[in-house]
């Protein structure tokens, strides 16, 4: 199996140089990003109709940021020159080097003069260099304005689509969060790096279910702190993702990195943080996807508590800023421990990350493999507590070939089948970054709101003077009633509330009297934004060939 990304940067070396010339003339604020109003122009002077224009844009601008950087600029440029050439555009074109290595640049009309007026406004001093005077897309008045505060307009000016998610939750969510302490009760504050980061990927199972095996085998090469073994020999959270060279940072240092989005991680104390580090390495792969190895969950109740920090917590945190979540099972270890039970119902509410791999499955024959998928089955229908049936990866997932004395010529096709669908799930996980965060954006609004509802409603009954003691643990030991009033009286669905025991831990740490009131301006700003500001956002940074 080979996780080959798709080839965007294959031209020579005096290409890129032109392309880059080409890029700064086109980039008129000379952010590295080239948005809709600096396109538009330069596009249009390769003569293609508006159709292969769309579809340029389209498969050049994969991960639907809403603009292109260098890299998807040149793909801009090939995918032009082949539909100059007559080829048919399509994703799967850019992987044939065949086109690719005798590709020349396009043919653009007018360049020469286009490069020539830039050139000179540039000299001038004009920050405009293209003459183009309009604001970009997303102006500042994008955002409903009902709940904006003065210094507002201070702020930067968007040019993608995560920048406007950064700032709409600055404006209008995290204030609504900082005033009800969502931060301390579900999830710490959403930084810079979180709304940056690359899609992650982590890998859940018990020990020797061939999780660092998988990593390893998806990147082709080792990586700093793989242990592969028989015995647990995974025994810290381990980030591998893209870096200058090969190396580990141990976990201290990442969780203060303020351009990683791993300083949530703080939270769960020096215990933990001991445990934790970063693997760094170059490589293609990892410039898309970051990876994140866990160790092997255990079973037994004496091996969960001699744990130093809480375990599931970690899962959970993670679990919030994963887009895929890989479950791996081997078929000599099928039954689900009390900890890894734990585990997965920490997942709760990102059901749709979940993926299950049965691993190692050329280990068993044909009848065998057959029993032990019904088995799995079996068993994680009375865990994930869905009606839906999991999608199970059936595979082995290594270096070595594929056992087919035990499982046939039948087997091994099924096999390649099940490690195929599973390579084009992970490729996908770039393409499908944006959405995610955006998915994600629109959830923790929606959690948030429902946060305040429940503590304002604490608030609410409490008493004005006397009794003040007794009311809280009345209200803290009765939580569930407090949360059925909550969502009778705002038509909320109960499956978005969070859970009544992790809720009732936190709130017996505070005074219920410290809390604010409902504050239905903040409420107003927060659905204005998913309402309004969110589509709106969407659509100014969709294709603009429609």
């Amino acid at each position: 199996m080979e996780f080959a990304l798709e080839k965007m940067d294959t031209c020579t070396k005096e290409q890129l140089k032109l392309y880059q010339n080409w890029f700064t003339s086109v980039d008129s604020d000379r952010d590295g990003r080239l948005t809709a109003n600096d396109a538009t122009e330069f596009f249009a002077m390769s003569h293609l109709t508006k159709p292969e224009l769309k579809q340029v844009w389209a498969i050049a601008d994969t991960k639907r940021q809403g603009y292109l950087g260098l890299k998807e600029f040149v793909t801009a440029m090939q995918l032009i020159s082949l539909a100059q050439e007559g080829h048919e555009l399509t994703s799967s074109l850019l992987r044939s080097t065949v086109y690719l290595e005798t590709l020349s640049p396009p043919y653009m009309e007018g360049l020469d003069a286009f490069l020539e007026k830039n050139r000179s406004a540039v000299l001038n001093g004009n920050s405009e260099p293209t003459g183009n005077t309009q604001p970009q897309p997303p102006s500042k008045s994008l955002f409903s304005t009902k709940s904006k505060k003065k210094n507002q307009t201070s702020l930067p000016a968007v040019t993608s689509v995560i920048d406007g998610l950064k700032r709409l939750y600055n404006e209008k969510l995290k204030p609504l969060e900082a005033t009800y302490r969502f931060n301390d009760f579900v999830s710490p504050f959403l930084t810079s790096s979180d709304f940056d980061a690359k899609p992650m990927v982590m890998l859940l199972g018990q020990y020797s279910t061939g999780k660092t095996t998988f990593i390893k085998h998806l990147l082709q090469c080792n990586y700093p702190g793989a242990h592969i073994g028989p015995e647990p020999t995974t025994d810290r959270f381990i980030v591998v993702m893209s870096g200058p060279d090969e190396r580990s940072i141990p976990g201290n240092t990442i969780a203060v990195h303020a351009e990683l989005p791993f300083t949530g991680l703080n939270t769960f104390g020096g215990s933990f943080l001991s445990k934790f580090e970063c693997s760094q390495l170059p490589h293609p792969l990892l410039e898309n996807i970051t990876f994140v190895d866990t160790p092997g969950v255990l079973s037994g109740e004496k091996q969960r508590t001699q744990r130093s920090y809480d375990f599931t917590g970690v899962i959970s945190w993670f679990a919030a800023k994963c887009d895929v979540i890989l479950l791996l099972f081997d078929p000599h270890k099928l039954d689900i421990s009390d900890e890894f039970k734990r585990v997965i119902s920490s997942l709760r509410g990102h059901d749709d990350k979940i993926r299950v791999v049965l691993n190692k499955a050329d280990q068993v024959d044909t009848q065998q493999l057959m029993r032990v998928y019904g088995a799995l089955m079996w068993s994680l229908g009375k865990v994930l507590n869905t009606p839906e049936v999991s999608r199970v990866y059936i595979g082995s997932f290594n270096d070595k070939p594929v056992n087919e004395a035990a499982i046939g010529p039948v087997g091994k096709e099924l096999f390649e089948k099940e490690q195929d669908d599973l390579l084009l799930d992970l490729i996908d996980i770039p393409k499908k970054a944006c959405d995610r965060r955006i998915n994600e954006f629109v959830k923790r609004a929606r959690d948030a709101k429902i946060h305040a509802y429940i503590i304002s409603q604490l608030k609410k009954e409490m008493p004005a003077v006397m009794g003040k003691a007794k009311a809280q643990r009345k209200l803290v030991d009765n939580l569930e009633k407090v949360f059925e009033k909550v969502q009778k009286e705002y038509h909320l669905p109960a499956g978005d509330f969070p859970s009544v025991e992790h809720f009732r831990e936190v709130l017996s740490r505070y005074s219920i009297d410290d809390f604010e009131k409902l504050k239905p301006k903040m409420i107003q700003a927060v659905d204005d934004m998913v309402s309004y500001d969110i589509p709106e956002l969407l659509k100014s940074f969709r294709n603009l060939y429609g």
